[in-house]
């Protein structure tokens, strides 16, 4: 197999907030599946761990703060002049923010901390990937937001969240459709309770719609990674638009 026919069968991946939880076990998905993942993440002690974890893969960390322009764009540099191309951006990165803070109180700092991680971080991933992905030859590629339960249904005192996994649903339908021209195709996975260190309070109490605190289901975050490596190895010609993926019996239908 001659050098080209090796970068042709390549697949390459980027993933965000590869460093812990949901981020890290897609990324060691892909990993173990051949992909090429360039690891993303605000500490580089933490993408070394994950890349520790398939040693025999080909991964690249680069320490990314996705709120920043510059940083984005670092990263999507050193991704195509290590590995020549993009097929694929998980576009993970997220912040809860400060929990369990009424409406009236929650800083507008904060705020905006949030807003800048989970959606212009995802915007900004998203147009370094679609810039990428429709110069590059062959042309087109997969972009894969990590949406949430909370892109459909809120849970009590989390309106920045909630906010913008809303938001992030509107990107997602705006980049699927701008990018089909270019073959890039664009889906949104929305995860309930995967358990990582994130959502290790669902299992000791979670505040519900009626103002109890109450233990919530589970599910093993491997899960998840086999759901995003499925939607990340369909062909450009199919798409999953949206998946959602929860504990089973986690409240979230007839929430409220």
């Amino acid at each position: 197999m001659d050098a080209m026919q090796t970068k042709v069968q390549s697949r390459i991946a980027v993933v965000t907030g590869a460093g812990s939880g949901i981020g890290r076990a897609v990324a060691v998905e892909l990993l173990r599946a051949g992909w090429s993942v360039a690891l993303a993440g605000r500490r580089p002690g933490t993408l070394e761990e994950t890349a520790a974890l398939v040693p025999e893969g080909a991964s690249l960390a680069v320490r990314t703060d996705v709120s920043q322009p510059a940083d984005v764009a670092a990263l999507f540099a050193a991704a195509v002049g290590r590995f020549g191309r993009v097929d694929l951006l998980f576009n993970n990165a997220g912040t809860f923010g400060p929990g369990g803070v009424p409406v009236e109180e929650l800083p507008y700092e904060a705020w905006r901390h949030v807003v800048d991680t989970n959606l212009n971080g995802a915007f900004l991933c998203a147009q370094a990937a679609y810039r990428q992905m429709k110069e590059q030859d062959p042309q087109g590629g997969r972009i894969i937001n990590n949406g949430s339960i909370s892109a459909h249904t809120p849970r009590p005192l989390s309106v920045a969240y909630t906010a913008t996994k809303h938001a992030l649903t509107g990107l997602t339908k705006s980049l699927s459709l701008d990018g089909r021209a270019y073959d890039i195709a664009v889906g949104q996975i929305d995860i309930g309770n995967a358990a990582t260190d994130m959502t290790a309070r669902m299992q000791t109490g979670a505040l519900q719609a009626n103002g109890e605190i109450a233990a919530e289901p589970v599910m093993d975050v491997a899960d998840v990674a086999r759901t995003v490596r499925h939607m990340a190895e369909l062909p450009l010609a199919a798409n999953v638009q949206f998946a959602t993926v929860l504990a089973t019996a986690m409240p979230y239908v007839g929430r409220g």
